[in-house]
């Protein structure tokens, strides 16, 4: 009779680990799923039996007709589309961008010595005030929403990945360099490689950013979109509308962030088996 361990299969002990890791999750789903449940319950029952004003609060059958309302119209997914790519771009841009600066100034400490103020400044200021900047300099269109987003994300994304770029261990680097290798191969083998938990972490912290910078974009110059609709509804005291865009802003937001996890997981077992 074969053993466990000549099977290949799991120990009792880490199949009773699994097991219970297994429960435990669904548990989590569940309280998560039941919460959800509950608050749309007691908002919906507030709101009908007036202990929340509707008209201020909405209500989630209210939200639900406004959404077959415009879904009916055809103008729903229009705006849900035209948020979503911009969002997208400006997400994807800021992250890459953001990571090539960082790879730029970790490639020159020149470069470093020199653009390390200038970061720290940008970081500290509020990227929604450069909006009114963006729209006299490219204009009242889709380019200043872009460029919002990109601005809001592109700087943390620097300052996050090159702080990790500069605190992988130093002895690593020193073995490399006794061994001849290049910068370029140690930033290959070694950095890069090391700073991918973090730069899936500044992708889910992106997505936040990025959504914010497309909404404050849309709110100063859009004519269509989520935040066009956000500010237009508050314009004609249509709340339903609002509460509305803010629900698919969440949903959207919720989509992409779990996509990011989905991703950190499928890698970080890629590295484990590696």
């Amino acid at each position: 009779m074969k053993s466990w361990l000549e099977r290949g299969a799991a120990s009792p002990h880490h199949a009773l680990y699994l097991r219970r890791l297994r429960i435990r999750q669904t548990w989590v789903w569940g309280l998560r799923i039941l919460i959800f449940i509950a608050f749309v319950a007691v908002w919906e029952g507030a709101a009908r039996a007036g202990w929340i004003d509707p008209f201020l609060f909405s209500s989630p059958s209210l939200i639900w007709s406004q959404a077959v309302q415009l879904a009916t119209a055809g103008e729903l997914f229009h705006h849900i589309g035209l948020t979503s790519l911009e969002t997208a771009a400006g997400f994807i841009m800021g992250t890459v961008g953001g990571i090539s600066l960082a790879t730029c100034i970790w490639a020159s400490p020149f470069l470093s010595r020199v653009l390390d103020p200038y970061l720290v400044i940008l970081n500290s200021m509020p990227k929604v005030a450069l909006g009114p900047l963006f729209i006299v300099t490219l204009g009242a269109n889709g380019a200043s929403i872009l460029a919002m987003a990109v601005a809001i994300t592109i700087i943390i994304t620097t300052l996050v990945i090159y702080t990790r770029f500069q605190s992988v261990d130093e002895s690593y680097l020193h073995l490399a360099r006794s061994f001849g290798a290049t910068r370029s191969q140690i930033f290959r083998k070694i950095i890069f490689p090391a700073c991918i938990p973090d730069m899936i972490a500044a992708l889910k912290v992106n997505v936040g950013l990025a959504w914010v910078g497309v909404i404050v974009g849309e709110f100063l110059v859009s004519k269509a979109g989520l935040g066009y609709l956000i500010i237009y509804g508050f314009q004609v005291f249509n709340l339903n509308l609002v509460m509305l865009s803010l629900v698919v802003v969440a949903i959207i937001a919720t989509v992409m962030y779990q996509l990011i996890a989905w991703l950190e997981a499928r890698l970080l077992r890629h590295r484990q088996r590696g």
